[in-house]
């Protein structure tokens, strides 16, 4: 998800009536960019933590931001591109952005062999050469697809 997709999110777009985690997010319009709605696929995983994480929440009001502020109010798109950016600094990765995570996502699809059309309508872009310019070589990757022939 785009990090401004992510400040969007209420509990209420992932949280079920019964305190569970919905298997896929709907975002409406105007929670994405390019104002067109988009279904998010969360993995198992993803499920799980996102479920640790709500527990962990006093207020499950459908209406409240699913990472709210210290203030209850949700973080804009700048504010939580800024913590993103700001973690990843901490952690010592330098040149690293919000977006690294789309990027690096994208990338790990692409060397398990997902076709960009796959990946297209996982990233929500309208343009496979979008896509594409998501997809980063790493080491290692030439030689394998060499191995395979």
């Amino acid at each position: 998800m785009r990090v401004g997709e992510v400040a969007a999110v209420k509990i209420g777009d992932v949280v079920q009536n019964d305190k569970t985690v919905i298997a896929q997010i709907n975002l409406s319009a105007d929670q994405t960019k390019g104002s067109k709605g988009r279904t998010v696929l969360l993995n198992e995983r993803m499920r799980s933590v996102l479920q640790a994480y709500v527990s962990t929440l006093k207020n499950l009001n459908p209406n409240n931001p699913l990472f709210p502020t210290q203030r209850s109010i949700g973080f804009s798109a700048n504010s939580l591109t800024q913590i993103v950016n700001g973690l990843y600094n901490k952690a010592g990765l330098h040149g690293c952005s919000s977006h690294s995570g789309r990027r690096g996502y994208l990338t790990n699809l692409a060397e398990k062999g997902v076709s960009v059309r796959v990946m297209m309508a996982l990233a929500g872009h309208k343009n496979m050469a979008t896509t594409q310019r998501y997809i980063d070589l790493r080491p290692g990757v030439l030689r394998k697809a060499v191995e395979l022939v």
